[in-house]
């Protein structure tokens, strides 16, 4: 049975005390979370460092569009149990202490026991065009992977919903993964080379 994925931002510890902010699918097993980053990952780092992490449950797409594209700098407060932070804009988090490592050389697979969780606010669920951002973020996420062609014709479907139900968070988060998109073509083009 496949295992469900659920779109998250995670938040870890830098080094120096700094929150990291970071989108990851996140499966849940026999009670634990489980958390597979791709290395290098800096995330990963900072899990295996200090070992713990905050899953923010968020309806603000921008903070995916965001991580991708360079716009980490979201407000946060302090996690409740572990040191950590979470996101302001979080409706839920969970606070999480890592308990196993199954250690890969691509994708290590890394176990989280819930040591504590809240509800903020209550979910009113997502319009077509949030879930749209959320499926742009996952192609930016891959355009190393991915051929140009698929990127294309799957962003050209999801943007009917942009259109159609797209608010101003939608539409800024969006306009921030195609800015993405166009600067990965260009350089694959040789458009940015000097």
């Amino acid at each position: 049975m496949t295992e469900m994925i659920y779109e998250t931002v995670i938040t870890t510890l830098n080094s120096d005390g700094t929150a990291h902010i970071a989108p990851f699918g996140v499966r849940e097993r026999d009670g634990h979370i489980i958390v597979a980053p791709f290395r290098p990952s800096a995330s990963l780092d900072n899990m295996l460092r200090a070992r713990c992490a905050v899953i923010n449950l968020t309806d603000d797409v921008r903070i995916f569009a965001g991580a991708l594209t360079g716009r980490r700098d979201w407000p946060t407060f302090p996690a409740t149990r572990i040191a950590g932070h979470v996101l302001e804009s979080a409706l839920a988090h969970r606070e999480l202490e890592l308990i196993a490592v199954k250690d890969d050389n691509t994708r290590p697979e890394l176990t989280f026991r819930v040591a504590h969780e809240i509800t903020h606010r209550p979910f009113r669920g997502f319009n077509r065009a949030q879930a749209a951002v959320l499926e742009a973020a996952v192609l930016v996420s891959r355009l190393h992977m991915l051929p140009p062609e698929k990127v294309a014709a799957e962003i050209a479907y999801l943007n009917i919903a942009i259109e159609k139900t797209a608010g101003e968070r939608e539409r800024q988060a969006w306009a921030w993964l195609m800015e993405r998109i166009e600067n990965h073509n260009a350089e694959l083009r040789g458009d940015n080379l000097a």
